[in-house]
């Protein structure tokens, strides 16, 4: 596997605790106004983003291999109550 490949595979690997953080963070801007906001826009989707991350690679440590179902449902759970704690903490 060349560097070009192991970049790739590290980008598709970390594409869904991006996707899920920003669309995290951006609809509790939507949906949750009235929740004063304990961090920035750009900071609770960092935050979403690492625990994301983590979530994953404990899915792959887990089960051996990446793309579980359960791993992506370990991942909107965790996001959510991150996200969840961040807004109470305001």
């Amino acid at each position: 596997m060349g560097p070009l490949d192991l970049l790739l595979h590290l980008l598709n690997f970390a594409a869904p605790a991006a996707c899920v953080a920003l669309l995290i963070a951006s609809a509790s801007r939507i949906f949750m106004k009235k929740s004063p906001l304990a961090y920035s826009w750009w900071a609770q989707a960092a935050i979403n983003f690492i625990v994301g991350l983590v979530t994953l690679t404990a899915g792959l440590w887990f089960f051996g291999r990446d793309g579980k179902m359960a791993s992506y449902a370990a991942l909107v759970v965790c996001n959510a109550t991150s996200q969840w704690w961040m807004l109470r903490r305001g």
